[in-house]
């Protein structure tokens, strides 16, 4: 069924706020580049991405009867809190698994940023040891028979939503949310800019705005920027929730290949750590616009903004909409980095 017709449960401020980013274009002087926050909007723990993607998924937690939210991430999974802030928010218990996704050894890893909020707002976390992957993870499906073993019902959320057959809803939406923003402000956005890992919010963009292009005639580039560092798992898994979500909301055609890109370059040779790329675009976001930016995610996506526009692969007569996804919590993890 079309989009706006999927039962919706709001959790945001409304809109994200979307703004032009001036003194980071006229310091990269070719395309003009906005951004549009998903970090601030939500009240919910510091918000993000996934906050936008469970606004789907909780009219179906509501009517299943599940008393207890069971998801899976990283030590410093922004997912996972933000999973156990909606638990919070509903008055539902949230047991989470953190694996050690990230090979970085830092004495406060498992103490700080991400895990002690989800801590602080009543979520069960424990730690496993195993290592980065963003398929369906056994720990997950122990932690969900645990808790029917011990009396409770789970509702299983994967991995950053994106294995989740709603899970791409909140970011096909998103892409309608752009062409309101785009009137409103008299600008078209040509190009969109994302980070893309488990894959749902990158997949649901695309999917969004090919609906939105069978309305309009109007054409997008999608660019997922890989930090996940197993490229082409990744590939696949955005490729193929962009399909199902495509065909959840009666996109009523195949994606073509040339709507599907993730682009290599910037993740590193491992997801989590951050490389000189990373860095400096970090300290540029900053330094140029207070835009604070992550070492997993958005200081990689942002690196590639950077690099495309400045080779001209995003031209100098594009408008490029980055889409930052939150992540900043975790930083504190990564506090060495500026000692």
């Amino acid at each position: 069924m079309p989009i706006a017709d999927f039962p919706r449960y709001s959790l945001t401020f409304g809109p994200s706020p979307v703004h032009h980013l001036k003194r980071l274009s006229q310091h990269l002087g070719g395309a003009q580049v906005w951004a549009k926050r998903e970090d601030v909007s939500s009240g919910l723990a510091f918000g993000g991405n996934k906050v936008r993607k469970l606004e789907y998924i909780v009219p179906d937690v509501l009517a299943s009867g599940a008393d207890t939210l069971v998801s899976i991430g990283g030590y410093q999974s922004n997912h996972t809190r933000q999973v156990a802030a909606v638990a919070a928010h509903l008055g539902l218990k949230c047991r989470l698994v953190q694996e050690k996704w990230v090979p970085w050894d830092d004495p406060v890893n498992d103490k700080v940023g991400n895990i002690l909020l989800s801590r602080m707002m009543g979520a069960d976390s424990r730690l496993d040891p195993a290592g980065f992957d963003i398929g369906i993870r056994d720990s997950w499906k122990n932690a969900l028979a645990e808790v029917e073993a011990s009396g409770g019902t789970p509702y299983p959320i994967p991995a950053g939503a994106s294995e989740h057959p709603l899970g791409g809803l909140g970011f096909a939406n998103w892409a309608f949310e752009v062409a309101e923003q785009e009137k409103r402000l008299g600008v078209h956005f040509d190009t969109i800019v994302v980070c893309t890992v488990t894959g749902s919010t990158h997949a649901g963009m695309i999917a969004g705005f090919a609906a939105l292009e069978e309305l309009t005639g109007v054409r997008r580039r999608v660019l997922g920027v890989d930090a996940s560092a197993t490229l082409d798992t990744t590939r696949e898994q955005v490729a193929r929730i962009a399909r199902n979500t495509a065909e959840l909301i009666e996109l009523g055609r195949d994606l073509r290949d040339d709507e599907i890109t993730v682009l290599e370059g910037w993740a590193g040779e491992f997801y989590g750590i951050p490389v000189e790329s990373t860095m400096n675009a970090i300290a540029l976001g900053a330094q140029l616009e207070a835009m604070i930016t992550d070492p997993v995610y958005e200081g990689k996506s942002l690196a590639g903004l950077i690099d495309l526009v400045r080779s001209g692969d995003i031209g100098r007569d594009s408008t490029v909409l980055y889409a930052h996804l939150g992540g900043q919590p975790a930083i504190n993890a990564y506090h060495r980095l500026w000692n």
